[in-house]
């Protein structure tokens, strides 16, 4: 799984959009949108993922959210193992920023949010169309739902495990 976060434009301001992708489904697995920078946005949909999604990696940037203390806190009681980009290495997170360049040209850049309760709405709306009614050419014409819950189960197609 990866996560980052990137910025979200208002009529007046910016929102900023943290979300938890699974590598394997493109499925976000949690999410949040928050007026400031501050950690606890992060932190808190972090929590949501780790209690729905135990990933063998998590893989981020070194922004200062990813190397803080609070954060790293998060995983030391579990068996996920911390994977950050290289400095400078954006495309070591390709399927983030790629979810990222959907989210914005798909839904952000063709509303003018007028209010955070606005952006807020309308990107619970989208990433709930993404996940579960939007085909991936990836994921062989499937919805990230269909293929995330599939994991673990034994697959009709191929006989072997799906795992992420």
């Amino acid at each position: 799984m990866s996560v980052d976060i990137t910025y979200i434009r208002l009529r007046s301001g910016w929102m900023y959009l943290f979300a938890v992708l699974d590598w394997f489904s493109r499925f976000v697995v949690s999410w949040t949108l928050d007026l400031t920078l501050e950690i606890g946005f992060v932190l808190e949909a972090m929590r949501s993922a780790l209690a729905s999604a135990t990933p063998a990696i998590c893989n981020s940037d070194q922004g200062s959210h990813f190397t803080s203390p609070q954060y790293i806190a998060l995983f030391q009681h579990t068996p996920v193992q911390i994977s950050m980009d290289g400095k400078g290495r954006a495309l070591d997170n390709i399927f983030t920023e790629r979810l990222w360049r959907t989210v914005k040209y798909e839904e952000v850049y063709l509303k003018d949010y007028a209010s955070p309760r606005e952006a807020r709405s309308g990107l619970s709306a989208y990433l709930d169309f993404y996940n579960y009614r939007r085909l991936h050419q990836a994921l062989d014409y499937q919805t990230p739902a269909s293929v995330y819950f599939k994991k673990g189960e034994q697959s009709t197609d191929k006989n072997v495990i799906l795992l992420s």
